[in-house]
């Protein structure tokens, strides 16, 4: 964030949901009070994954510049899990689905939530379940951020789960007919002290009061949201406002650094309290791995 400021440059991260206009429309709303104040906002990512199983290192495949493809993580030879989409699943290359699929819903929780900053402290736990296989990273994660008088969760669950969403169904005459509760796989839940939401990509729903009525409803239009996105990076590369950025990089870090400071959470076991740096208050192994200790050169940073 630093060298883009000084520098002046115009740093989009690719968050596509911050130019999706039916989210754009809820949110505003969910901002003006729509459901009250809200006190927890959640993540979901139940995504289906099978076990990767177990591969032997091979020769590295033609045309693969695997050097490169490891960047600063520790050289190894090559292994066919380790690559394409799996590396996610590998705490050298990846972070596993909150820092996959995660950080998108991560972010749009921070968004309901006016953006806050860092959190007072940040817990994880969870396992890599059912399988004995490869993976590394968990495939069911509870994580908890603690922002002083409300939190955010979030939850992955890499196996056979149910969905969450929109279940109980208004007591009054909706405003556009009969509902059909949204069932959240991938998205947000959103609790306020007069009501609650769902969000997917799919659409919006807000219910408020005890009766659970229906106060909002929003459907997804099938706009370009990547070109939207796109449209908005290069308004903004000619107007040279970064403040007008949907997804800009002061919004996008701290986002991605709640899958870290999970990660971290669930690697050495405990709650984490947050210091200025960042940096873990009297714990000297979790500081040590905010960054890597030591990147492999010529990738250092």
């Amino acid at each position: 964030m630093e060298v883009a400021r000084s520098t002046k440059r115009m740093l989009q991260i690719g968050s596509q949901h911050r130019s999706t206009p039916f989210k754009i429309r809820a949110m505003e709303a969910l901002h003006g009070g729509l459901i009250g104040d809200i006190y927890q906002a959640r993540g979901l990512c139940f995504k289906r994954r099978k076990s990767i199983g177990h591969k032997p290192d091979s020769p590295t495949p033609p045309g693969l510049d695997w050097d490169m493809f490891l960047g600063p993580a520790p050289m190894r030879p090559f292994n066919e899990l380790r690559f394409a989409y799996n590396w996610h699943w590998f705490w050298d290359t990846g972070n596993g689905d909150i820092g996959n699929q995660g950080v998108h819903q991560l972010g749009v929780a921070r968004w309901a939530m006016g953006d806050p900053g860092w959190p007072k402290s940040a817990f994880a736990e969870g396992g890599k379940y059912a399988y004995t296989d490869d993976q590394e990273t968990p495939n069911t994660l509870a994580a908890s951020f603690d922002y002083g008088g409300r939190e955010l969760l979030f939850d992955v669950r890499g196996l056979h789960t149910n969905a969450e969403g929109s279940v109980p169904k208004s007591k009054k005459t909706a405003p556009k007919g009969n509902v059909e509760p949204l069932e959240i796989m991938v998205g947000n839940l959103f609790y306020g002290t007069e009501g609650w939401a769902a969000m997917n990509d799919s659409g919006f729903q807000a219910f408020k009061g005890e009766s659970n009525e229906l106060v909002l409803e929003e459907k997804d239009g099938d706009e370009n949201t990547t070109g939207l996105h796109m449209q908005n990076f290069l308004d903004v590369v000619q107007s040279r406002k970064h403040e007008d950025l949907h997804d800009e990089i002061a919004i996008a870090a701290p986002s991605a650094a709640l899958c870290h400071l999970a990660n971290i959470s669930y690697r050495v076991g405990r709650r984490l309290t947050l210091e200025d740096g960042p940096k873990f208050a009297g714990d000297a192994e979790a500081t040590k791995m905010i960054t890597r200790e030591k990147y492999r050169k010529p990738y250092a940073v």
